[in-house]
């Protein structure tokens, strides 16, 4: 007789759901400080195109999420995770050992299809037993948990960087995907039993599809993650010339970008305290109002400057505009997420290729025009929280 394995512990299953989530922040994190030394040993005639390490990643991640979560509605989570660690895991082997940037960017796009399963899964599994406040509490929690992991990547690449070149972040990927795995494997139980799965069909896909995409709350704040989500793509392209070249601060780059990265934490932990009692709704449009007038104060003082603003003028700038990212991004994935329960997988990826579609060429967009200067990455971040205020207003009226 076969005896069924207990669920995790409530600790448990936020720190291995945070890990699985983190695998995204970390593929990306690690190698900040070395991109444009990437493309100049792999040959690349321009060292600037390093960005393209980071865009091609997330093309990936857009595009396997369409394809995780269906397949996890179909055949259950732990079978699709299971598979998408494999693909992750082929992708970072590539990287590890190509000899050109062509093949780095195509092992790069297998990491993305590959993260996206851990990724789209986790969310699933979280909507698979909690919904709307509770589910926005956990997923602080997680968040929590999970922004320590870009908090401190950057710092952990410079130093694998400085003492065995580049190619030791990769190796260190293809560990903490392993352990994960080895983890989620071990202990997470599956989450959608047998009768409650869809029959993968194109039918039941756009039956699926159309219901998203008809329901005002998910569609809608699933775009308003995706504008907040570009400037913050564009953002993580550019902090190594933000750092070094505008602000010269050499190898303290890691340190300035983790004290950003850990007030994401900091807020993801006072939105836990606090959504319960006070609701999605109104911490996200709070969050968004505070980034909106902190944006245009120091954007006007950005365009205004001959040279770049004065450093500690942008760090502060950039430490609050963090906090209510933090804010925002546990609440708007639960906002979406809360009227798709009952197909969890898929609507995990819509929401998720849907906003990194929408994030994708803000984010690269921004960076491609990006000359050193700060006006434009702040004008991003204030009028994509002007347009998601917006939007919210119009979702509340519907």
């Amino acid at each position: 007789m076969q005896v069924s394995r207990p669920a995790p512990s409530p600790v448990e299953f936020i720190i291995l759901t945070a890990l699985m989530i983190s695998l995204v922040a970390l593929t990306t994190d690690i190698m900040l400080p070395a991109l444009d030394v990437i493309a100049t040993d792999l040959g690349h005639p321009d060292p600037l195109d390093g960005h393209l390490i980071i865009s091609v990643l997330f093309a990936g991640f857009a595009l396997g999420q369409l394809l995780v979560g269906p397949l996890s509605d179909s055949y259950g989570r732990k079978p699709v995770a299971h598979a998408s660690y494999v693909v992750f895991c082929a992708g970072t082997v590539m990287c590890l050992l190509t000899a050109s940037f062509e093949l780095m960017l195509l092992g790069r796009l297998l990491q993305g299809l590959g993260m996206s399963g851990p990724r789209i899964i986790a969310v699933a599994i979280v909507r698979d037993g909690h919904a709307g406040r509770q589910m926005a509490r956990i997923m602080s929690f997680v968040m929590a948990v999970f922004i320590l992991v870009p908090a401190v990547a950057p710092s952990l690449g410079q130093v694998l960087i400085t003492l065995s070149g580049w190619r030791a972040t990769f190796a260190l990927l293809l560990v903490m995907a392993c352990i994960t795995w080895t983890w989620f494997a071990l202990r997470q139980v599956e989450t959608l039993p047998p009768e409650a799965r869809r029959p993968l069909s194109a039918r039941s896909l756009l039956s699926g599809l159309r219901e998203i995409l008809t329901t005002p709350a998910a569609i809608g704040y699933t775009v308003c993650t995706g504008l907040i989500f570009g400037p913050f793509i564009a953002y993580l392209s550019l902090a190594q010339q933000i750092f070094q070249t505008t602000y010269d601060t050499g190898l303290n780059f890691t340190l300035w970008f983790a004290a950003g990265a850990l007030s994401i934490g900091v807020a993801a932990i006072v939105n836990s305290a606090l959504v319960e009692r006070l609701g999605m709704r109104f911490l996200s449009n709070m969050a968004l109002s505070g980034a909106l007038l902190g944006g245009v104060a120091f954007g006007a003082v950005a365009w205004a400057s001959e040279g770049p603003p004065p450093f500690a003028l942008f760090m502060l700038w950039l430490i609050c505009n963090f906090f209510f990212m933090g804010l925002l991004f546990g609440n708007l994935n639960a906002l979406a997420m809360e009227p798709l329960g009952h197909i969890a997988g898929l609507g995990a990826a819509v929401v998720g290729a849907f906003s990194t579609g929408i994030a994708i060429p803000v984010g690269t967009l921004i960076a491609e025009n990006f000359t050193g200067g700060l006006g434009l990455l702040t004008l991003s971040f204030s009028t994509s929280a002007s347009l998601c205020l917006l939007l919210g207003w119009l979702i509340d009226r519907r």
